[in-house]
């Protein structure tokens, strides 16, 4: 029976303070309006950013909403004036956007800085009229960057859909749409090591493990990643192998495991060579340069720390070193290093979600993941899996720094 035009009840998690746990709750999602997509969400995953805004730690605070951006699913119905989705598509909602009409979108130069639907975390109610489409007895709960993905339905602007193959998986496919094309993008399309170059990854969370990903991609010789979590370059017993293993066999697997089965040993992405920054009593940008006889090629920031920033500027060699930056800092936070470090022909960047345009980069970028031409092993970064009543357990997950991605099943 079809459910276009009619409000869907369903179940959502619901933040309705800062940093307290998120409750399940039954919600009144509304039908898409102009230019708005209705999705069933099947699959989602807990990001570092969803954590920032549910804390509200030098943010503005805006309860009760309904966090979450990282998920795939299917489209339930759409607004007036979608032509390219239909009931039934299978997609991937991204918490930015791209309209195909502003400067940004048409130009060769930008590739995902849409002027319409950039993101906007502040933001909580959809561009058609400033209203939600989320409420609780008539009560307005409010978006996330315009994907809302803890719920089982979502409305999202057509802009923020990704289309994808329906023959990708879409538990798989789901990193996709945040975590793994910031990181494997930044060094791939931004970064751009040669064949034989040397590379520093600063954090070892999903992005800086994707961003190791596209350096060995790359043929990086030297993979040097920087941590000051210790669990971090510990080996063990990865449960993405026995997520690997159920799949095959069919099995439907719920993991609530110990970080025992949650830590992917770093060297399956790559990675060469460890530092932690407490082990010295000298800047780790020092340490590296000393490693490398000059400093690394390229190096890729994933951590949103200020301090990690300069690190890793100050560590590239200079004449043609670069480096990427991607983590978010805090709004308050100031960039410093001597001019000298730029003059010296060194290479500062900025990378934004891989520098992937959503609706039309990431689709090739599935079908390119299903045709084993990315050389990416998403198995790899997918380290717990929980049932939707569990969610919490996700945010405990990545609060511990335990695992990388925790698959958040709504249908369970």
């Amino acid at each position: 029976m079809s459910t276009a035009g009619q409000v869907i009840r369903c179940k959502a998690a619901v933040a309705w303070e800062a940093g307290k746990p998120l409750s399940i709750e039954e919600v009144e999602v509304a039908p898409p309006q102009k230019h708005e997509v209705r999705i069933k969400i099947l699959f989602t995953a807990l990001c570092h950013t969803d954590v920032y805004y549910w804390e509200c730690k030098g943010y503005t605070p805006l309860f009760p909403r309904i966090l979450g951006h990282e998920a795939s699913g299917i489209v339930e119905s759409v607004g007036e004036g979608v032509n390219d989705l239909k009931p039934g598509d299978h997609v991937l909602p991204i918490f930015t956007g791209e309209c195909k009409e502003c400067r940004h979108c048409l130009s060769e130069e930008s590739n995902n800085m849409c002027e319409l639907l950039r993101i906007n975390c502040d933001r909580g109610v959809m561009l058609a009229d400033g209203k939600t489409r989320f409420s609780i007895n008539g009560k307005p709960i409010y978006h996330f960057v315009g994907t809302s993905t803890f719920s089982q339905y979502t409305v999202v602007h057509v802009g923020q859909v990704a289309k994808i193959s329906p023959t990708a998986p879409l538990d798989k496919v789901c990193p996709i749409s945040c975590g793994i094309c910031t990181g494997f993008g930044a060094t791939v399309n931004v970064a751009k090591p040669k064949k034989g170059q040397t590379v520093a990854v600063f954090g070892l969370g999903a992005v800086g493990l994707a961003a190791a990903e596209g350096a060995r991609v790359c043929g990086a010789s030297r993979i040097i990643a920087v941590d000051v979590n210790p669990r971090r370059f510990e080996e063990g017993t990865s449960h993405s192998i026995i997520y690997m293993i159920c799949r095959c066999f069919s099995l439907k697997i719920l993991i609530y495991g110990s970080y025992f089965f949650a830590c992917p040993p770093a060297k399956r992405f790559g990675i060469t060579e460890f530092v932690n920054p407490k082990d010295y009593d000298k800047p780790v940008q020092e340490v590296i340069v000393e490693m490398t006889g000059g400093g690394v090629d390229r190096s890729v920031e994933c951590t949103g720390s200020v301090q990690a920033m300069i690190s890793a500027f100050e560590c590239v060699h200079d004449g043609w070193g670069v480096c990427v930056l991607v983590g978010v800092p805090k709004k308050d936070d100031a960039f410093k290093t001597h001019p000298m470090n730029l003059l010296s022909e060194r290479t500062l960047k900025g990378a934004f979600y891989g520098n992937y345009k959503p609706r039309t980069d990431i689709p090739m970028v599935v079908d390119k993941y299903l045709n084993k031409e990315l050389g990416l092993d998403m198995d790899k970064f997918i380290t717990h899996s929980v049932p939707f009543a569990d969610i919490n357990k996700a945010f405990d997950y990545m609060l511990q720094g335990i695992g990388l991605r925790c698959m958040i099943h709504l249908d369970a």
